[in-house]
């Protein structure tokens, strides 16, 4: 396995990221430029009175005469960035740059990035929502859970544009598009599948209610202590409702009893899983180990015993990335002028992701290639298009 690039904190310039990011990686730029006084006054005052007073009578209006119709707010408190942990606001801002960064590269999507120096969730939301009226879209990233849940749910219940968390909900899309694929080249469906999620935080929730939405056969999800069922005392709240809805096989007790075998592992945990357990698996088996940058399991250790290997990584190959999938799936909200981001609209976005592999599927490739240009149109084309079957396109 590759080791990740080495660095002094206190001799920053011999790491060549650093130079990348000196000054930021973004910068605001206008749309249109001003080169005389006519201009101004159109641009500004007195000009821009009656755009504004036309919006004070229509607010809609303001997704055809302002940003509002493609910029997104990114919203972070620093509390779960990479895996790096609680490292605050200031030092999230380089990870926020990047995701502005990718929005536009990827799907031309304009963003803000704002470290919010507080936890609490109420405070979080209210500010937020003071803040919304601004965007078309809130993009939550690297907030704790199980905060992060209550977050989006709250921001959703206050707001009609698309609240997307997308630690939880675009590695759950990525996944699922990956399964898809490695479910076929291993001659399968995803209802023939038993899985075993690592991992009861905020991937490996969205993880299982997906693929519990897309028909998987069957699915356990264990978290530190074990395997998440219905008996567990020390278990509530989101980890108790996911209980209640896998684990139709009743395994109990540590990972390594659920995975004698099932036929799929998904890690989003940053734990370890022993060889004898990967051994221990079904034939044909797909092993997933998305932490980073230390997977689950190592890569050429998997390769030993599974059909699919996928990670995190870029230098090995089937990369799960979700860069595959937030651009795209707020480039279709927006273009949709979608209220939210539906259940369906992720399906949506994991099938289109998947499809764009065609006829070049194999073992070793699984999902397409981040600079694919495909990718980000075909997804905001089918999350279009799931907005309006689930009919949550605001009238205009």
């Amino acid at each position: 396995m590759a080791s990740p690039a080495r660095h002094d904190p206190n001799d920053p310039s011999i790491d060549p990221a650093f130079p990348l990011h000196r000054g930021g990686k973004i910068e605001v730029r206008p749309a249109v430029r001003i080169r005389d006084a006519e201009g101004l006054s159109l641009a500004y005052t007195p000009g821009v009175a009656r755009v504004s007073e036309a919006l004070e009578a229509d607010e809609n209006l303001a997704y055809e005469y302002t940003w509002k119709s493609n910029t997104v707010l990114i919203v972070t408190d620093g509390t779960a960035v990479l895996g790096l942990g609680d490292i605050g606001p200031v030092a999230a801002l380089p990870v926020m740059e990047g995701k502005s960064l990718l929005f536009k590269e990827f799907a031309g999507v304009d963003s803000v990035p704002i470290c919010l120096d507080c936890k609490d969730v109420d405070d979080i939301v209210e500010t937020v929502v003071r803040i919304a009226p601004a965007y078309g879209g809130v993009n939550l990233e690297d907030i704790s859970a199980p905060r992060c849940f209550e977050i989006e749910r709250k921001l959703q219940e206050k707001l009609d544009i698309p609240i997307f968390h997308d630690d939880q909900h675009g590695t759950a899309v990525v996944v699922l598009a990956a399964l898809l694929n490695a479910a076929k080249v291993t001659g399968r469906s995803i209802s023939d599948l038993r899985a075993v999620v690592s991992g009861a935080g905020a991937a490996g929730v969205a993880v299982t209610k997906m693929l519990l939405d897309a028909g998987i056969g069957d699915i356990a999800v264990a978290d530190s202590k074990g395997i998440l069922d219905s008996s567990r005392a020390d278990i509530s709240g989101t980890k108790s409702e996911i209980a209640e809805s896998t684990n139709s096989a009743g395994f109990s007790g540590p990972i390594e009893r659920a995975l004698k075998d099932a036929d799929v592992f998904v890690g989003v945990s940053g734990g370890h899983i022993p060889e004898a357990a990967i051994a221990s698996m079904a034939p044909g088996s797909i092993v997933f180990g998305l932490a980073n940058p230390n997977p689950e399991v190592a890569p050429d250790i998997a390769s030993k015993y599974a059909a699919v290997v996928a990670t995190g990584r870029s230098d090995f190959p089937n990369q799960i990335n979700n860069v595959l999938a937030f651009p795209g799936i707020f480039r279709g909200a927006l273009d949709s002028r979608a209220t939210e981001i539906t259940p369906g609209m992720k399906l949506a976005a994991a099938y289109a992701i998947a499809n764009v592999v065609g006829d070049r599927l194999t073992r070793e490739f699984i999902v397409p290639s981040p600079f694919d240009e495909r990718v980000a149109l075909e997804v905001a084309n089918a999350v279009a298009e799931a907005a309006k079957h689930d009919g949550v396109v605001a009238r205009h």
